[in-house]
């Protein structure tokens, strides 16, 4: 058992929003067992999905299992507030043939991804899988180790290098490599190395071009929905279990934790790059733009290894993740896994940031090049559908993987689905109108939920004939219907249960992990309101990297536009920590930023460190506090400066989203 305990910090949404993958709820429900049961409906569609898919293939299982040194079970992890982070045991129900409640093809990959300890791929390279939601690599050099994408959290990176010393002795960090800019793959850093030690010590840290930017920003200015959605999308408040959370279809799961990161040293900024790294040749690809907006692959010669990052997976991936962000260009996706393929003639073992590697050349260009097909196909017939006239969801509707395609498991969609990224490529060329008027300017929801309830003779009505739908197993149309009635009468109780019960059915038959723990987390809410947000995901590791134009950004988006309305202010800061100077300008109900020198003629001039500025803006230290403290210098208006703080609205990371 690691008990591995690290202080926790509060930090504001601003700051959290950083950090949306380690978001947590306050709670998990557990409904009646007579709610928990999976309908006749739900039986026959996992019936049906069973005929389709060699369930009983044994390669995966194989490879999973290939190279293990020591198996990692029943180890438990916790902060130092005694707070459970990572149980092990949660998934001890992950045994024998696929429940009625879960979807067989899910079932199969919550197994695989629960596979967990040191594997060896190589003699030298080495992968930790199951102590996060991503896989650590370890690469030994001639004086250390490199370590290959250091997990979500100081917290489990800690754990799992622990683990690791125990079966391969001391490790020494010589290098450090980022794949890409999504947090489960860099925010455990400093549990290995810190800031000092790589300055002191010049140990690479090597990344791909616009790597910090995208690591700090991507969820900075949208950090509050984004962690809501987050905690939607991997199930923050469900029992782990068979009517519950099972899997994250990348692995178990997020992760909950204080997060890190470094600065690079060593930027991988063209197509290829080759580099000694303590003693071990890598031949580095950039490729942006594709799973991430900073990301990278790389091939390792001494061994014949290519290491995909997340550009390639056991799994159908996300061109538009569902808690939100930039979309991903398909196209681009797939011409790179080309490219990738073009320089792998020499390849014989290939392994990613998440799941299991695979061996053998012609097994290895295979998959790959069924996964450019896959990316490729949906790109192209997403436009050819959309040239003749298909809107998105027709599109999702009509778009099937050929056969050819279909049968491989790891191209299912156990995280990215056909039906939501054929709308992602649609969203990508065209945006969010689909042509036609009637969606052009449409009622809010709440509005059009009143009218629609009225006009389909009120909600018992409703209620009558949805439950003849019910019966029928349609449950995506009792969603659609009674989604109406809730939000135009949320207090009925009637329509949140039957509600319940057909996202229950849905997230039953999801083969998508993410579209399970959607579906049954609106089942949560339904039953219990919306979840209490628990932001545990702090480090000043984090803060002291993040650059003060990020912040910025995101500052200017807290402004709330009413209490604005009429003003004007100037305001100078002064970072005298960093010896940095912002201009802060309000006009027009708009928050505008500068990095200049002092405007003679602002309001008022603050003089602060970077830390104060941000419990300021975060509202654990008030502005009058503040000024009465040493801590900071204040000159011109101190009324002017408390009311430019107080048109910062507050974030809310818990509001409801199947209910009003």
């Amino acid at each position: 058992m690691f008990q591995i305990g690290l202080s926790k910090k509060r930090v504001s949404a601003l700051v959290l929003a950083t950090m949306v993958f380690v978001t947590g709820c306050d709670r998990s429900a557990t409904p009646t067992s007579d709610k928990l049961q999976a309908s006749e409906h739900t039986v026959a569609s996992h019936q049906r999905m069973a005929e389709t898919l060699d369930l009983a293939a044994q390669q995966d299982f194989d490879d999973a299992r290939r190279g293990l040194i020591a198996a990692a079970s029943g180890d438990v992890v916790v902060s130092a507030a005694g707070e459970k982070m990572w149980d092990a045991s949660d998934y001890d129900f992950l045994q024998g043939d696929a429940p009625a409640t879960v979807n067989p093809s899910l079932w199969r990959q919550a197994k695989l991804n629960n596979i967990r300890g040191l594997f060896q791929v190589e003699e030298g390279i080495y992968q930790l899988r199951g102590f996060d939601l991503a896989n650590l690599t370890l690469i030994k050099g001639d004086s250390g180790w490199i370590v290959v994408d250091p997990l979500t959290t100081i917290e489990t990176v800690t754990a799992a290098m622990a683990f690791a010393e125990q079966q391969l002795g001391k490790i020494t960090v010589s290098a450090i490599v980022f794949t890409h800019s999504h947090v489960d793959h860099f925010g455990g850093a400093v549990g290995i190395l810190s800031a000092q030690d790589a300055a002191e010590k010049n140990i690479p840290i090597i990344a791909p071009e616009g790597f910090i930017a995208e690591a700090t920003s991507e969820n900075v200015m949208a950090g509050p929905t984004m962690m809501r959605r987050a905690a939607s999308i991997y199930g923050s408040a469900l029992e782990k279990s068979a009517t519950g959370h099972v899997d994250s279809g990348l692995g178990k799961q997020v992760i909950f934790g204080s997060t890190s990161i470094l600065q690079p040293n060593v930027v991988i900024d063209k197509g290829q790059v080759n580099l000694v790294v303590d003693g071990v040749d890598f031949e580095f690809y950039n490729m942006p733009s594709s799973e991430a907006p900073a990301e990278m692959t790389f091939y390792l010669p001494r061994w014949k290894a290519f290491c995909g990052a997340e550009v390639l997976s056991h799994t159908m991936h996300n061109v538009l993740t569902l808690r939100g962000a930039k979309v991903r260009d398909a196209l681009l996706w797939s011409n790179y896994i080309g490219e990738a393929i073009d320089r792998l003639d020499q390849v014989e073992v290939f392994f990613n940031s998440h799941h299991w590697p695979t061996w053998g050349h012609e097994r290895i260009i295979t998959q790959m090049q069924q996964q450019q097909d896959m990316y490729r196909f949906t790109h192209d017939q997403t436009l050819r559908l959309a040239n003749i006239g298909y809107t998105p969801r027709e599109i999702a509707a009509a778009l099937k993987l050929p056969k050819s395609l279909a049968g491989n498991f790891h191209l299912r969609g156990y995280y990215g689905t056909l039906s939501h990224n054929s709308r992602a490529v649609y969203q990508h060329y065209f945006g969010w109108y689909d042509g036609n008027p009637a969606n052009l300017d449409p009622l809010p929801p709440l509005h059009a939920a009143e009218h629609y309830v009225e006009f389909m003779g009120g909600a018992d009505a409703i209620l009558s004939k949805a439950a003849a739908y019910q019966a029928r197993g349609e449950y995506r149309w009792v969603a659609e219907v009674l989604n109406h009635v809730v939000f135009a009468d949320p207090d009925n109780r009637a329509a949140k249960a039957m509600l319940a019960d057909a996202y229950r059915q849905l997230g039953y038959q999801a083969e998508s992990s993410l579209w399970r723990d959607i579906y049954l987390m609106g089942v949560d809410e339904l039953e219990n309101g919306p979840p209490k947000m628990r932001s545990v995901a702090s480090s000043a590791a984090f803060l002291n990297e993040v650059p003060l134009l990020e912040f910025m950004k995101a500052l200017s988006v807290k402004l709330d536009a009413d209490k604005a309305e009429g003003e004007a202010l100037v305001i100078n800061i002064r970072f005298s920590d960093l010896d940095q100077n912002f201009v802060l300008q309000v006009r027009n109900s708009v928050l505008y930023y500068r990095e200049a020198a002092t405007d003679p003629k602002a309001d008022a001039s603050l003089t602060l460190t970077k830390s104060m500025f941000l419990g300021l803006v975060g509202g654990q230290v008030s502005v009058l506090d503040m000024i009465k403290s040493d801590a900071l210098k204040v000159d011109g208006s101190v009324l002017r400066l408390i009311t430019f703080f107080s048109l910062l609205g507050a974030s809310n990371d818990s509001f409801n989203i199947v209910t009003p």
